[in-house]
């Protein structure tokens, strides 16, 4: 798995519900491959959690939902920036091209 966007939110998170009907969409048109983790879901919590928290590791900083833009996360991970928070589809997307940009 190459480059890719993980989402880390909850099940009861009004925003990441809302978000979840463009994100993965945006994703795929940027060529990310998406991530989908939901706290609640442990099995696929766990696998990702030391990516979470080597950029939050208290997880205090964190926003509902956070995107972590991500190089290699089955391997020896790079996080290469972040989007957090609720976002409108097009304001999304071009946080997401700014990380991508200044990670080329």
């Amino acid at each position: 798995m190459g480059r890719s966007l993980i989402k880390f939110s909850s099940q009861d998170c009004g925003i990441c519900h809302k978000m979840s009907f463009y994100d993965q969409k945006v994703s795929e048109e940027l060529g990310l491959q998406f991530v989908d983790v939901k706290m609640q879901d442990t099995a696929t919590y766990r696998k990702y959690r030391k990516i979470l928290l080597s950029q939050y590791p208290d997880k205090a900083e964190m926003g509902w939902p956070t995107y972590l833009i991500c190089d290699s996360p089955e391997g020896e991970f790079q996080i290469l920036g972040e989007v957090k928070g609720g976002h409108p589809k097009g304001e999304f997307r071009s946080k997401l091209q700014a990380v991508l940009a200044s990670s080329n």
